[in-house]
């Protein structure tokens, strides 16, 4: 049993899901940890389908002006409340987007959102923005970024 703890708990961690569903999903896997994980993350993008069609009106504009002053970049990063638009993490995955968009210049949104995340190879940023809306339960988006170079 304390096994199954330290898998909900590890579970819960990893994908942002409530400790019920976790639970389930490790039930529905026989207590595969992997294919509990993905059953967690298929549910978690049926979800945020669900979401993405509702309005993001709060948000924030972030920057990143790299060490060398000669590249920075400026996003746009919306929210539905401006709960989340104040929130550290929101505001830190923003930072975390203007940095990608100054290291990667990628040519838009859409490129952006298929790009290779900096910090960890094996996700995309769209992978980090669909963590963040499980999380925060809210659609998230890239609006527009600009980024600019000396």
């Amino acid at each position: 049993m304390e096994n199954n703890i330290e898998k909900i708990k590890k579970l819960r961690e990893e994908t942002n899901m409530s400790v019920m569903e976790c639970r389930n999903a490790l039930l529905e896997s026989g207590e595969d940890f992997e294919k509990a994980r993905e059953i967690l993350k298929a549910k978690g993008l049926e979800e945020n389908l669900k979401r993405k069609e509702r309005e993001t009106k709060e948000g924030v504009i972030e920057t990143y002006v790299h060490q060398n002053k000669k590249i920075g970049a400026l996003v746009k990063l919306s929210c539905e409340s401006d709960f989340v638009a104040k929130n550290e993490e929101f505001q830190r995955l923003a930072h975390e987007i203007a940095m990608q968009i100054s290291a990667m210049d990628p040519a838009s949104v859409d490129d952006l959102l298929e790009q290779t995340y900096i910090r960890d190879p094996k996700i995309k940023i769209v992978d980090l923005i669909n963590e963040a809306i499980n999380k925060f339960g809210e659609n998230i988006k890239i609006e527009e970024f600009q980024r600019m170079k000396i």
